[in-house]
């Protein structure tokens, strides 16, 4: 395997051949060592994968609370980051011509709503992202920066433009079930087919192994075999 540190992030790809290429989205925390590890595991199978750096071009990154991180963060300008990602691995000669994109939390809303927006993309995996901005960690009683904060999630949904299947835990305190089911209906109104996945006794963050008390083994075995199965039908073959 074949890892680098690029501008964008970090990069991990098979050491030869060409292979459909992941865009990865890290969580709040930005690229952590747990981020790198997914890109590896998910390059092992096949893919080139950039795990992309979103907060590379911030001065200085501070997060004493992430919701206030969050709702100050300017989502039309990260989109413009994961589009050039997209952009990227098409242009990267290792890469065989379809672009997938996967994200975990913070990654899986910015997942979700790249799925609506971005250009060059034939799959998406966003792992429990955030949807509204009317409850959990994006709410604001004062309200959201219209400038940062256009759209919620909720509301890009029927615009999807690849075929998604997203994950969510059912005890997740920070998205709310309705708030999942309400997500269901508007993918339904798009054109694209979508699966969502919801699992009884996970909670937020139950991929992630650094984090005992969130991490469910089995689920997230489960979550990864379907990932992986739904990459493999998506992005196979050449775009």
């Amino acid at each position: 395997m074949h890892t680098e540190e690029l501008e964008a992030g970090y990069l991990a790809r098979p050491d030869a051949g060409r292979h459909p290429g992941v865009v990865m989205v890290h969580d709040v925390w930005g690229l952590a060592d747990h981020t790198r590890d997914m890109a590896r595991r998910l390059a092992g199978e096949g893919y080139c994968v950039l795990a992309l750096n979103l907060y590379r071009r911030m001065p200085t990154v501070r997060i004493d609370n992430p919701g206030t991180w969050m709702r100050e963060l300017s989502d039309p300008q990260l989109l413009d980051e994961i589009q050039a990602a997209i952009d990227g691995l098409h242009a990267r000669p290792e890469v065989s011509g379809k672009v997938g994109v996967t994200g975990f939390c913070m990654g899986g809303m910015y997942a979700l709503m790249a799925a609506c927006r971005c250009r060059g993309l034939a799959a998406a995996v966003p792992f429990y992202g955030l949807l509204s901005h009317r409850s959990g960690l994006l709410y604001d009683a004062q309200g959201l920066d219209p400038a940062r904060k256009p759209r919620e999630p909720l509301a890009m949904a029927p615009e999807l433009r690849c075929p998604l299947l997203a994950f969510f835990g059912e005890d997740d305190e920070f998205i709310p079930v309705e708030d999942v089911r309400a997500l269901e209906a508007a993918l339904s109104r798009s054109s694209q087919p979508s699966q969502v996945v919801i699992y009884p006794g996970a909670g937020h963050a139950f991929m992630n192994d650094t984090r005992p008390a969130a991490f469910r083994p089995e689920v997230a075995r489960d979550a990864w075999g379907r990932l992986l199965r739904f990459f493999a039908a998506n992005l196979s073959g050449t775009s």
